[in-house]
């Protein structure tokens, strides 16, 4: 996919003020470390994040996805009106039916002839959004478009921390399924597309590829949507040395097919920002693209894995900090589970 009026306008977030730190969920899990013999600090060692947050018990993803967009509207001074499309794009949703776009649209006070409608594919949700709004923006159809994500970790996290507990037949090798659910952290983001005649940042976006390796779709399974607590509590289970394989894998092949669409080559790129899944990952994957880790903004020591909200949270604080300027050549990497990868070229 080559873009060619897109503009990447504005990157606004939300965070909880609850934090809780590896050292806090290792407390927690204080029986079976002592039972099992693991050593204190192994979260944070293995994965590289030292914390994440978590919204308060009975917060939905309509509510922090609508004030992450509030902030992006705000910040863009962009016409409500001329919001041709919003898209709720997070692992969370509020419930099955109706979309949970609908709320949010609602809370907004967007358009009647707005697009509204959820898409849903694990963390690559807010990219495949992007991709969707501006291939509608491209054809003429829309002049702008709202993406958001509102991730709501702490349900995840509490449940498999309350199955851990109970599971008297864990072993060292069998708890490892769980450890990637123990990375994961909540956050709110919203990402603003238009056309390039209504941007006022000139940040244009390029280009994107997609490539999928469904044959590894049983590598992360999680059995809830809601991001809410409820009797059916959501468990996710993960093979994480096989997903982190076969996924930086994946990410080869398509960094090599983005490559050739976008015209650049490796010494090209100013920044890249990723899926923010934990440091091995990170090392694997940047070996891998034979990219410069030095260029890469990462978050994932303060946020853990935000789901869909990761890669362009990441972006939105990069941005904030700095880390890009004006004529950068900037790479988005996301991976999902699925197997599932989705590539972004910006000429910031």
């Amino acid at each position: 996919m080559r873009f060619k009026n897109i503009c990447l306008e504005t990157l606004a977030y939300h965070l909880p003020e609850n934090v809780v730190t590896s050292t806090d969920l290792e407390k927690r899990l204080s029986p079976v470390y002592e039972r099992l013999k693991l050593p204190y600090g192994r979260l944070e060692l293995m994965s590289g994040i030292r914390e994440r947050r978590f919204w308060e018990k009975g917060v939905f993803p309509s509510d922090i996805s609508s004030m992450a967009g509030q902030k992006a509207l705000e910040k863009s001074g962009i016409d409500r009106e001329q919001i041709g499309c919003l898209i709720s794009a997070s692992v969370c949703r509020d419930f099955l039916e109706p979309a949970t776009a609908s709320v949010i649209h609602n809370n907004l006070k967007l358009s009647r002839n707005c697009h509204v409608f959820d898409i849903s594919n694990a963390c690559l949700g807010v990219l495949n959004g992007m991709v969707y709004v501006a291939n509608m923006i491209e054809q003429g159809q829309i002049l702008a478009g709202l993406v958001l994500a509102g991730e709501n970790g702490g349900p995840l996290v509490n449940t498999t921390i309350e199955n851990i507990l109970s599971d008297s037949t864990l072993t060292r090798s069998s708890i490892k399924g769980s450890i990637a659910s123990l990375t994961i952290g909540s956050a709110a983001v919203a990402v603003l597309l238009t056309h390039k005649d209504l941007s006022k940042s000139g940040h244009r976006l390029l280009g994107a590829v997609a490539w999928t390796e469904t044959k590894f779709n049983d590598l992360c399974r999680g059995n809830n949507d809601s991001g809410i607590d409820s009797d059916w509590t959501p468990l996710m289970n993960t093979d994480s040395e096989n997903m982190m394989k076969e996924g930086c894998l994946l990410a080869g092949a398509t960094w090599n097919e983005t490559k050739k669409v976008l015209g650049w080559s490796n010494e090209d790129v100013d920044r890249v920002f990723c899926h923010q899944v934990g440091q091995a990952h990170r090392k694997l994957l940047y070996e891998t693209l034979g990219l410069d880790s030095d260029k890469d903004f990462s978050t994932l020591e303060i946020l853990g894995n935000t789901g869909a909200a990761s890669l362009p949270i990441t972006l939105a604080m990069g941005e904030e900090q700095g880390a890009v300027k004006k004529g950068d050549k900037v790479a988005l990497l996301g991976i999902g589970s699925g197997l599932n990868c989705l590539m972004m070229g910006v000429d910031w």
